[in-house]
């Protein structure tokens, strides 16, 4: 009866003047569908309609089955059912059209309705004046005056109760370094320092959250201790409880940026300020129906002073952080770049810094520190660019890389139960752990002994302990004789040995070993 409906309703719809591809779009059908049911007089659409009725269907023999799938699972998909459907019958031919529609009309007759899964929200009454700033961080795509296109990133921030905003933009992704900046830009611009302030789980900001633990990048860390504020993060897939600057940035994207002509990035920022005093914190709000501007003349009392403006500017470079993955590789513009096997650390700190120079990707372990690796950029995406320095030497199997490793120490007994210990304690990674080794005994020779005496002694199982520790006492010998090495020796030094012996600092070490110097 449906279908016959249907076709009344497309020829009184065209006996009233409307044009084909406006029935289509009125009935939610195709154009085909309309010109099909147009050249059908009713007495064909009646037989039409009751040949489909008695016609069988391709998936009829799977009727009793899908329809027990769908009384057991009520929200269950038509691509679901499609996959499940393959997996039972191997051989079934069948498109997800016809599954579709095959679904719908079990849904139809057995009054299935497909169950959706909505979260409840609640209105949340307006903080007290001063207690909290939203920031997050957005990007979008514009023109240029050249009609070429160019990406640009910003950050926003937002006074909860009178939804007062600042908002600063950077034609490349933000460093920490660029959104502590901002930070004190914004706390000038709003008049003050909130007690608290509202973040996404952002790499910029925090390194992980354990079990509410929440652990800040060393550069954020410094400067939340300097400011005094209080932080509180997002929890992730969660973006109902900083939903105030979640609207900001949808605000900032299409009421200001899209559709602009980017001139240059002074200019930008410069246009989005005036935008901020004409529009974004003059308009009235629609929730409070007030001038954030108005509110904000209140708010900014109940602000904490900023007793003076840090100063980032003299170290500002054009650094970007990323986090060392599990597989030792960085992510950067959709690719991935290799550093040396062994710079990936589970519990120590694996951010690293890329600098772009002439075309080329430099990694390094710090700002000023050693040069971990450097790649030729892609210019395509979803690639894989790999030093083959990078990867491990597979010249020799474990027990015969085990026993190269050994042959080299001195005392060769405690190096085998060095060994076997660390092969016990890492079993997944244990020629990764070997290779460690190895690079410690070739830079570190002179200390390597005595490294591992108290690796032994203190039961310290692992390679990058081993390192640290020679580490350690390499630089207590050169503070006691200063030594001047070579150039030639400089050259030939492995970056992988030096990327990440900072993850701990000396004291833990000089406490491991009672004091020794």
């Amino acid at each position: 009866m449906e279908k016959l409906t249907l076709f009344i309703e497309v020829h009184q719809l065209k006996d009233r003047g409307f044009k084909i591809a406006a029935i289509a779009k009125k009935l939610g059908i195709s154009r085909n569908t309309v010109y099909k049911l147009l050249d059908m007089t009713f007495e064909e659409a009646t037989d039409w309609v009751i040949s489909m009725q008695s016609r069988s269907k391709k998936l009829d023999p799977y009727r009793d089955k899908i329809l027990s799938w769908l009384k057991e699972d009520p929200d269950l998909s038509s691509a679901q059912v499609e996959d499940w459907l393959k997996e039972h019958y191997p051989h079934i031919v069948i498109g997800s059209s016809t599954v579709r529609g095959y679904v719908s009309e079990i849904r139809d007759i057995y009054h299935i309705p497909k169950v959706i899964r909505i979260r409840d929200h609640e209105a949340v009454e307006d903080l007290p004046m001063g207690q909290q700033v939203q920031v997050d961080w957005g990007e979008i795509t514009v023109k240029k005056q050249d009609k070429t296109t160019v990406k640009l990133y910003f950050i926003t921030f937002v006074l909860s109760h009178s939804r007062f905003k600042y908002v600063e933009w950077l034609d490349r992704p933000f460093t920490t370094r660029d959104t502590v900046r901002c930070h004190e830009k914004a706390f000038e611009y709003l008049g003050g320092i909130p007690e608290e302030i509202v973040y996404d789980q952002d790499h910029l900001i925090t390194v992980s959250e354990n079990a509410g633990d929440i652990i800040l990048t060393s550069e954020f860390q410094a400067y939340k201790q300097e400011r005094g504020f209080r932080i509180y993060l997002c929890r992730k897939a969660d973006p109902q409880s900083k939903g105030r600057v979640e609207n900001v940035v949808k605000y900032v994207k299409y009421n200001f940026a899209k559709n602009r002509v980017f001139p240059n990035l002074d200019a930008w920022n410069e246009k989005c300020l005036a935008w901020l005093s004409r529009t974004g914190n003059y308009n009235i709000h629609n929730t409070t129906k007030k001038r954030p501007v108005e509110v904000h003349a209140l708010e900014k009392q109940h602000l904490k002073p900023v007793s003076s403006l840090l100063s980032f500017e003299s170290n500002l470079v054009s650094s970007i952080t990323r986090n060392v993955q599990k597989d030792n590789i960085i992510k950067y513009k959709s690719n991935r770049y290799s550093v040396p096997l062994g710079t990936y650390r589970p519990r120590g700190d694996n951010k690293v810094y890329l600098e772009i120079h002439d075309g080329e990707l430099i990694i390094k372990a710090d700002l000023q520190g050693e040069v971990i690796a450097k790649h030729k950029l892609c210019l395509g995406k979803g690639e894989l660019i790999k030093n083959r320095q990078h990867t491990r030497d597979r010249s020799k199997g474990i027990q015969a890389y085990k026993e190269t490793v050994i042959r080299q120490f001195d005392d060769q007994e405690k190096a085998q139960k060095f060994v076997n210990e660390v092969a016990e304690s890492h079993p997944r990674y244990v020629r990764d752990q070997l290779q460690v080794i190895q690079s410690v005994i070739n830079h570190f020779r002179p200390t390597i002994e005595k490294a591992l005496a108290v690796c032994i002694e203190k039961q310290l199982w692992s390679a990058n302990d081993l390192r640290d520790i020679a580490l350690h006492y390499t630089r207590l010998n050169e503070e006691k004789t200063p030594s001047y090495q070579s150039s030639n020796d400089s050259k030939n030094d492995n970056p992988a040995a030096k990327a990440t012996v900072v993850t701990r600092g000396m004291e833990y070490y000089t406490s491991v070993m009672g004091g020794v110097s």
